[in-house]
């Protein structure tokens, strides 16, 4: 069995998987503003999964990783201090555990359900923030595994902005006082079509994806923009920069724990085999 952490800034997700991928339970508490405090509650309501002992566990973390130390070193949504988090939780969950950028892991889980199709994944999630990963052959290119496509730099109404502080679910609040599900004005729509597509580019033209898979809070509105994207994008391609496919993400709300066991997998494997304790009941 695997576990996965998906530390968010408001709520952390737990979740079970067998050694075949399939989820087999989940776990949601809110996640505290102090770290030593997470790791208390973190033992509490781990015991409330129906597996209580695993043989791998990734962690999810909303930051920058010292994969090297297994440190998360800054956080994008929260304020805890620099934490030894993979020592920490191994020490509470009695395995081997990696530790991740949550989006990086995300883009992971969405760059396996289309690998058939393509090797070269661009994966953006659209939601308080923005976030990047670029996946390869399956796995996350680790040349690019620190890269944070929101913080590019654009011009906006004559300034200099980061793409997220354009087009993020919360700057879409603060421009339009809307959220991006309360929005129905094609007006509005074009113009955040045309911010995400003024970062979009700027990737495009580097990385050169074979396709794009948006996800976040943003993307579930995937139908009230796609054409004005894609009718955005159209206006910067060129011979050697093509614009690729341009897909949703199939597992939106589950993208970073499904990531969470691809990378356990990826990097333990099937090396041990517990005997499966039960636990009781949800708190």
């Amino acid at each position: 069995m695997y576990l996965a952490v998906d530390i968010g800034g408001t709520k952390t997700l737990l979740a079970c998987f067998d050694l075949s991928g399939k989820l087999i339970d989940t776990v949601k508490f809110p996640t505290p503003r102090d770290y030593d405090d997470f790791l208390i509650d973190f033992k509490h309501y781990l015991k409330f999964l129906k597996i209580v002992n695993y043989q791998a566990a990734c962690v999810a973390v909303p930051g920058k990783i010292d994969r090297k130390h297994g440190r998360a070193v800054a956080y994008g949504t929260l304020v805890w201090h620099i934490a030894p988090v993979e020592a920490d939780i191994e020490k509470i969950v009695d395995c081997p555990v990696v530790i991740e950028n949550d989006a990086k892991l995300a883009g992971l889980s969405e760059a396996t359900l289309v690998i058939k199709e393509f090797n070269s994944v661009l994966y953006v999630t659209i939601g308080t923030g923005i976030g990047t990963a670029v996946i390869m052959n399956g796995v996350i290119d680790p040349a690019l595994a620190d890269s944070e496509g929101g913080q590019i730099w654009l011009d906006f109404r004559g300034k200099r902005a980061q793409w997220e502080d354009i087009v993020s679910g919360k700057a879409i609040v603060n421009r339009f006082g809307l959220r991006a599900s309360e929005i129905n004005d094609v007006k509005i729509w074009q113009e955040i079509a045309n911010d995400i597509a003024q970062g979009l580019i700027q990737l495009i033209v580097v990385i050169q994806p074979q396709v794009i898979i948006l996800g976040g809070g943003v993307v579930t509105n995937f139908d009230e923009f796609i054409d004005l994207l894609k009718q955005s994008l159209k206006k910067y391609e060129l011979p050697l920069t093509p614009i690729p496919p341009i897909l949703k993400a199939q597992r939106p709300e589950e993208a970073v724990i499904y990531g969470c066991y691809e990378l356990a997998r990826q990097k333990f494997g099937y090396h041990v085999k517990p005997k499966l304790k039960l636990a009781s009941t949800k708190p």
